[in-house]
């Protein structure tokens, strides 16, 4: 059974509905519990870095996150990616789940319009599970005006806009936390290739 986390930070039912239609069980995860119980996690959201982080928090669900973590699957969307890291610069400095090195801050590409926003290609840097069905030049969804900044290592997939954004990152004990940059569910077969995989690990 995989969780999708429900902290009001986001639609989570474009997620549930991939899920539905590549034929994987999904629950609508709002409490510890549910997050306990679950196979898999996937951690939602679009707004802001600070607010999703009190969210989490006041429902119990970050340290949920952040135990499970350590002993199943789990995959970020978008913000939900954003979180995972150690901290964010996203109108103040707010810790995240500190599950992946790194922080989070604003992209800064001169000429280009931000946010950065619609399809773009990826590029495969660190070849893993997510990434079995992903070539060079593929295209997927994007809307963010935030990037992750990490080591090289934890980038699997890699864009270009006016700079490298990282795409999707992993890290985890096991390899198997993970954080799409994009919107794997909007993505068309590529992303739900992705998703999949995810589902499949």
């Amino acid at each position: 059974m995989i969780a999708v986390i429900d902290y009001d930070a986001g639609n989570i039912f474009s997620v549930k509905n991939a899920l539905d239609h590549l034929g994987f069980e999904s629950v609508q995860a709002c409490r510890p519990d549910d997050v306990v119980k679950a196979d898999k996690l996937i951690l939602p959201g679009v707004g802001a870095f600070p607010d999703a982080m009190r969210s989490l928090r006041e429902r119990g669900l970050a340290d949920a996150i952040v135990r499970e973590a350590k002993r199943k699957p789990l995959l970020g969307i978008c913000l939900g990616a954003q979180l995972l890291f150690e901290k964010g610069y996203e109108f103040a400095e707010t810790d995240g789940l500190g599950l992946i090195p790194g922080y989070v801050d604003a992209i800064v590409a001169p000429g280009m319009k931000i946010p950065h926003m619609g399809w773009n290609s990826v590029r495969v840097t660190n070849p893993s599970p997510l990434t079995k069905t992903v070539h060079d030049g593929d295209m997927l969804y994007f809307v963010h005006s935030y990037k992750a900044v990490t080591d090289e290592r934890y980038i699997s997939l890699a864009s270009e806009y006016g700079q490298p954004l990282p795409a999707l990152v992993r890290g985890g004990a096991d390899g198997q936390i993970y954080g799409a940059q994009f919107h794997p569910e909007k993505s068309g077969s590529v992303g739900l290739g992705i998703l999949r995989g995810f589902a499949e690990l």
